[in-house]
């Protein structure tokens, strides 16, 4: 009998034991992991918030440092009438001067230069047109356009092509521009 106790008792623990390791099973499977997936979904959502507030918290920044200048625009604009664009009359020499400096030291040769005063004033500057034909390598035609557009006068690229040059000679660039002058 002792024997069969033996085995009563240890069949007993192996149920016991199989019943346990079933329940921490169904408890892994049906709670643990279930909520540690919940889990890191919240904490990838929570750190892609903070990283939309922080993003936002840099745009305020920059906002808030508009809006401090934003006072100073007016001075500036002012200042920008008054000192920085030439009368008309001494606009289509500034721009002939401009344009020759800029060529010369990009290494191109205009061809051709055109200017045009725009006769309806519509706009609280005037602009001058320029037509401009410059011929050279490509490397200084793209330096001159560049150079041009980001000279420190008031003016504004429209358009410019390329054209190849006659019997393989240096390329075309045909420019169209607008220098912004004062009334």
């Amino acid at each position: 009998m002792r024997r069969s106790r033996r085995q009563i008792v240890n069949r007993i623990i192996e149920i016991f034991g199989a019943g346990l390791v079933i329940l921490a099973l169904v408890a892994f499977f049906g709670v643990y992991r279930p909520l540690a997936l919940r889990l890191d979904t919240q904490a990838h959502h929570r750190a892609e918030l903070r990283q939309s507030v922080r993003n936002l918290q840099v745009r305020v920044d920059v906002l808030k440092k508009y809006e401090a200048a934003l006072p100073d625009v007016g001075k500036t604009l002012d200042d920008f009438t008054s000192r920085r664009i030439p009368p008309r009359r001494e606009g289509y020499s500034t721009a002939d001067h401009l344009l020759h400096k800029i060529a010369d030291a990009s290494g191109v040769k205009l061809a051709t230069l055109g200017f045009k005063l725009e006769t309806q004033h519509k706009d609280p500057f005037e602009h001058l047109e320029l037509e401009i034909n410059a011929q050279g390598p490509y490397p200084g035609l793209v330096k001159f356009a560049h150079t041009l557009e980001t000279a420190d006068e008031f003016m504004l690229v429209r358009d410019f092509q390329f054209t190849p040059g006659d019997n393989n000679g240096p390329l075309n660039l045909k420019l169209g521009a607008d220098l912004y002058l004062t009334p």
